[in-house]
């Protein structure tokens, strides 16, 4: 404190000391930079860009409370939103239990067709006629009686080959181009 109070500046050692001092920070920074530079540079965007995400994230925290809010003090919504969720998937599983009834109710018939088929395979066997012929029978009658609007079988019209006698190895009905050997 005398020092100071004297109102003598500094001697000339310590100005040297504070020059060197400061040359010795700015050459150690220095080299820093030019060593590690573009690592700190992106570690700082990087720190930014975290801070801009958590100052958003918080920013945005009680807005969401409010909407929670909100809802605690609209309950009828929620419970007409409930009610209208039950209703909907009350129709959903009746609509589905009329969709299983009428596939059994369809498996219920074929399998009563298959098993009439049977029994009349059976008795035509047992009579010594044959089964086969008869089942074929019975299927074309169900068929046709099924589809009334064709009674009448289509037969397939005669058709001709389409390259009658073309053999590529003998060079005989090939059409226009034909390739003989030289001599």
């Amino acid at each position: 404190m005398e020092l100071a109070a004297g109102g003598a500046g500094p001697g000339p050692g310590q100005a040297a000391l504070g020059r060197g001092g400061l040359e010795v920070l700015q050459h150690t920074v220095g080299s820093l930079l030019a060593s590690y530079g573009w690592y700190i540079l992106l570690a700082a965007v990087a720190i930014y860009l975290l801070m801009q995400k958590v100052s958003q994230s918080l920013a945005a925290g009680p807005r969401g409370r409010a909407g929670a809010a909100d809802a605690a003090v609209e309950p009828d919504v929620v419970v007409r939103r409930q009610e209208a969720l039950a209703a909907a998937r009350l129709r959903m599983q009746e609509e589905l239990n009329a969709q299983a009834e009428r596939y059994k109710e369809k498996q219920r018939q074929l399998e009563e067709e298959k098993r009439r088929q049977k029994i009349a395979m059976w008795e035509s066997m047992q009579e010594g006629k044959s089964y086969k012929g008869n089942l074929k029978l019975n299927q074309h009658e169900l068929e046709s009686g099924a589809s009334t609007s064709s009674a009448v079988p289509k037969s397939k019209p005669n058709k001709k080959p389409l390259r009658g006698g073309y053999n590529p190895l003998s060079g005989e009905g090939g059409g226009t181009c034909s390739w003989r050997p030289g001599r």
